[in-house]
């Protein structure tokens, strides 16, 4: 009865106890007994999850008077275990794939009644203006270089700040996907191209790490129109040291992941010898090596459909666009500089890196004031794709304590 009461509210649970006769109170016992303890009883399940079964099933039989029972239950406050508007919406989206857009009209139809009936109806929201939230709306700066990016706005109404991703070289802000649909749960999430990646437009000729930074500036300015807190993968967190030390006023805190703050000779010389053979070859002649670098060999073998997902990306990217920002930052030195910096920073580096090592995190960690270092077990350079749901984490955590 207990469990009876939670889901469903003291005040259908009365009604339906006060009906109980002769007739029919071993029936109520019944239900009491064999639902609510017997099956509403077991651990097996979490609660809510327990609720949108019942939400589907009764929906797709066109059990429309027990939908209503336990929807309403679901969505009283009070009871144990609700779901929120959100949580309902996505289960009658779900609802029609598998039960069909009949049902699911249906389901919108009396989830928006009993929204009215406990006051919680929401308000207008014109369906043009709709978008998925996995990969949320894109957008363009209006000053040139055009640069594109997507907006996941936070899923609770409740968001402090907003979070730029920043992705690798070769790659684009689909990168990040798995990353910025965890965070944004909480957070807006911005995710740009960097100049001549993606959906953005390249340039003709030289390009610096000012520019790029440039770049970042205008997204913040015209997309994010707030100081964010910057969280960028190699390329992405080389931009983000030269945006927050050139405008420091647009980023009240950063995350480098797998990043560095120069690169030795060496580095340097294979980075110019990548940009020869992608101006003679083409990117494909790369794309394996890339790879390689990018992923740890068991994630290359048991992910490969994955692998060969961000091998597209790469040979996809406009070589011209590549070459420019590899030249960028081939001739990155922050190391002067970092000292400069006063906001709190958050430097990842993985232990099976090999582009970017942990001996280059710890130098770039040491030398700002406010930065703390973790490393991520268990994955190469692309982090936030080997290891998302770690890095999120990890991110969520720094940004929490903010």
């Amino acid at each position: 009865m207990r469990n009876r009461r939670a889901a469903l509210g003291d005040a259908w649970v009365d009604k339906s106890v006060a009906k109980a006769n002769a007739f029919n109170a071993e029936f109520q016992h019944f239900i009491t007994d064999y639902a609510w303890q017997g099956v509403w009883g077991r651990p097996g399940l979490d609660w809510k999850t327990r609720r949108i079964i019942v939400l589907a099933v009764t929906s797709a039989l066109g059990r429309w008077d027990e939908f209503e029972i336990h929807l309403r239950g679901a969505l009283t406050p009070g009871n144990a275990h609700t779901l929120t508007p959100e949580e309902v919406r996505e289960a009658l989206i779900q609802i029609a794939i598998y039960a069909g857009v009949p049902a699911a009209n249906t389901g919108f139809a009396k989830a928006l009644g009993i929204l009215r009936e406990l006051g919680m109806e929401p308000p207008a929201h014109p369906a043009t203006e709709a978008w998925h939230p996995g990969v949320g709306r894109s957008v363009f700066t209006r000053s040139r270089p055009k640069i594109h990016a997507t907006v996941r706005e936070a899923r609770r109404a409740s968001s402090s700040h907003t979070i730029v991703l920043s992705h690798a070289l070769g790659q684009d802000s689909a990168m990040w996907d798995a990353v910025a649909n965890q965070l944004a749960s909480v957070y807006r999430v911005i995710c740009p191209d960097t100049r001549g990646h993606g959906r953005s437009q390249t340039s003709a000729g030289h390009l610096s790490m000012a520019d790029l930074a440039a770049d970042a500036a205008r997204v913040i300015d015209e997309v994010a129109d707030e100081p964010v807190i910057w969280v960028g993968l190699s390329m992405g967190g080389m931009i983000g040291q030269e945006l927050a030390l050139r405008h420091p006023d647009k980023v009240k805190a950063l995350v480098l992941a797998n990043s560095t703050c120069h690169y030795p000779e060496a580095a340097r010389q294979a980075i110019q010898q990548r940009v020869a053979t992608v101006e003679e070859q083409g990117l494909g002649a790369i794309a394996a090596s890339t790879m390689a670098r990018f992923f740890s060999e068991p994630f290359r073998t048991s992910q490969a459909a994955a692998v060969a997902r961000h091998q597209r990306l790469l040979e996809s990217t406009d070589p011209d666009g590549y070459i420019a920002c590899a030249l960028a930052i081939s001739e990155l030195d922050t190391r002067e500089r970092l000292g400069k910096l006063k906001i709190p920073t958050l430097v990842l580096a993985s232990e099976q890196d090999e582009g970017t090592p942990v001996e280059m995190a710890r130098e770039m960690s040491g030398l700002i004031a406010q930065s703390r270092m973790v490393t991520l077990a268990g994955c190469a350079h692309l982090s936030a794709v080997e290891c998302p749901e770690a890095f999120a984490d990890v991110v969520g955590e720094f940004v929490a304590g903010l």
